[in-house]
């Protein structure tokens, strides 16, 4: 039999290794895989997968040009998570104009489907605190957020990319948590905040809300959407809408203390700490979850609907006590 030949970029990271394993686990014996790596990524990973590496930059055309050769399918889920204002530009770089010669690669190269991993962050928000749907206008608000605007743009491209002929399905997941235990890049910062919640070590609490999802259920997200996905058309992958007082009474009766002592973070508390956010990003070049914009957001009560997930991908949520266990394991 004739294997199909797939391509991912980003495979190295959180929600990209956990797709890569269930495609190997599911379909090992339909599909050849190529992975899209910087040369500076960690590969360890890889090593022992029945995998081709190739060393290409999203930024660099013509090595993706050569990268996506007898592709049928690309899963794009290479992209920069930072808040602060210094990466904007960054942001900018890796996850519009990556996209784009992504998309131009998978065009040239008469890719026949594309799988985008977008956000939450590029869904708009209601403004009646509904959840918001896949077509819930982008907010004027949102486009001050760097990554939020970013996403929201990196998604236009993915329809320019439908517009000329390419078959494009995008995801857009939630605050993406959970580890998994079998996967040695299964880390991302917000498992790292979720440790520190677990263990008691955070008591200080945002205000607001919004919607989460576990990393395994997003990777099925992912292989749901290449077989049974529409062209055209976005999907939320969120499995739990929450608010972070919510999340943090849940955490702690799932570790056995009880909903312990948590104090809603106030607004002046909130600033000093994305304003240090701000200065360590600046000092040490690395992205930061915690920012000027990060905590801002964080005291606004976002939902999210994922209806149209369930419905079209027939897809079936985690309840958060799994999630939580794998903080144990």
């Amino acid at each position: 039999m004739l294997k199909s030949s797939i391509v991912i970029t980003g495979a190295t990271g959180y929600i990209g290794s956990q797709l890569l394993l269930a495609l190997l686990s599911r379909f090992s014996a339909e599909v050849n895989c190529r992975v899209i790596t910087r040369k500076s990524s960690d590969c360890s990973f890889l090593k022992s997968l029945p995998v081709e590496i190739v060393n290409a930059d999203l930024l660099d055309p013509l090595a993706l040009n050569e990268a996506f050769k007898g592709a049928e399918t690309v899963f794009h889920c290479a992209g920069l998570i930072a808040y602060t204002k210094c990466f904007r530009n960054a942001l900018y770089d890796v996850n519009v104009l990556g996209t784009r010669n992504v998309v131009n690669a998978s065009l040239h190269n008469k890719v026949c489907r594309l799988v985008m991993t977008s956000s939450i962050a590029a869904i708009g928000a209601s403004e009646d605190g509904s959840p918001a749907s896949e077509s819930t206008t982008f907010q004027e608000w949102q486009r001050s957020n760097g990554y939020m605007e970013a996403k929201h743009l990196a998604e236009l491209e993915g329809l320019r990319g439908l517009a000329e002929g390419l078959e494009v399905v995008m995801l857009n997941p939630g605050v993406v948590i959970g580890i998994d235990g079998g996967n040695m890049a299964s880390v991302s910062s917000s498992n790292e905040v979720l440790k520190l919640i677990y263990q008691g070590q955070l008591p200080l609490c945002p205000t607001g809300s919004t919607g989460f999802v576990d990393v395994r259920d997003v990777a099925e997200a992912h292989l749901a959407a290449w077989k049974q996905g529409q062209s055209g058309e976005r999907y939320i992958v969120v499995g739990h809408n929450l608010s972070f007082r919510e999340l943090f009474d849940r955490l702690g009766r799932s570790g056995g203390r009880g909903v312990g002592h948590t104090v809603m973070v106030p607004d002046a508390l909130g600033w000093l700490a994305g304003l240090g956010g701000e200065c360590w990003s600046l000092l040490f070049n690395r992205p930061s979850f915690i920012s000027l914009e990060s905590m801002r957001t964080s005291t606004r009560h976002l939902a999210y609907s994922n209806t149209r997930s369930v419905k079209e991908l027939s897809l079936r949520y985690r309840d958060l006590t799994e999630t939580f266990k794998t903080f144990t394991a």
